[in-house]
């Protein structure tokens, strides 16, 4: 998978990182386990140990931006003005009728602007979404999935403002979009998976409950549980 820009910006704009190297200030203080909660019911475990919470947090990559942006919010999100000092464009608007009747079409369309081109091995696309069990922007940032083995020019990252009135300073560097690239082609030869509806058999009831007992009472079980069986 690569990262790729023009040359001139090579050393300016924030690079991309792995997301497991990306982590939170506030994860990093947190302990694994906090011994002021921990009594003869509870042991006192943090998200810290939550597999499930740090497979999310630290899958693919995050995509940062690129230079320190501004945005001013009024009216409750329905007026924005972005600024930034830098010599490229860093924010931009997307027209309203794009949007007419999502439940956020009373504010602006707006997009950050990307400066690192994507390529992926052939079948596999990317998906984008805000950074995951992180700290909340004053953006919502719209997801996608992009067919990174063809498209091989800019993505940018529609957003909007949902910040509470002010100004809003986004750092260099801040975490913008959470890239999880997966192999399209794959899935494309397989079946389509068929969904069903239905009461669980005493078999599945037997196995839920033995997982969610093993759960509570083993420390590290999922961990264990889940890589076993990768």
């Amino acid at each position: 998978m690569d990262f790729t820009c023009d040359p001139a910006d090579l050393g300016v704009i924030a690079e991309p990182v792995p997301a497991k190297l990306s982590m939170p200030d506030w994860f990093k203080r947190l302990p694994a386990v906090d011994d002021a909660v921990v009594s003869a019911t509870n042991n006192g475990l943090t998200v810290k140990r939550c597999m499930p919470f740090l497979d999310a947090m630290t899958l693919g990559f995050i995509l940062p931006l690129a230079a320190t942006t501004r945005l001013e919010i009024k009216e409750g999100g329905k007026t924005v003005e972005a600024g930034w000092e830098f010599d490229k464009v860093m924010v931009s608007n997307h027209g309203s009728h794009q949007i007419a009747g999502h439940p956020l079409s009373d504010r602006p369309p707006m997009k950050f602007h990307n400066y690192w081109t994507i390529r992926t091995p052939p079948g596999w696309s990317c998906l984008f979404v805000a950074p995951l069990n992180r700290g909340p922007l004053p953006v919502a940032i719209i997801a996608g999935v992009v067919d990174t083995d063809l498209y091989h020019s800019l993505i940018n990252f529609p957003f909007f403002a949902t910040g509470a009135d002010g100004v809003h300073v986004l750092e260099k560097g801040t975490p913008l979009v959470q890239v999880i690239p997966f192999r399209r082609a794959e899935a494309a030869l397989k079946p389509t998976l068929v969904h069903s509806v239905r009461a669980e058999t005493s078999q599945e009831s037997r196995t839920r409950e033995a997982i969610r007992r093993n759960t509570i009472a083993g420390e590290g079980w999922y961990r264990k549980f889940a890589r076993a069986r990768r």
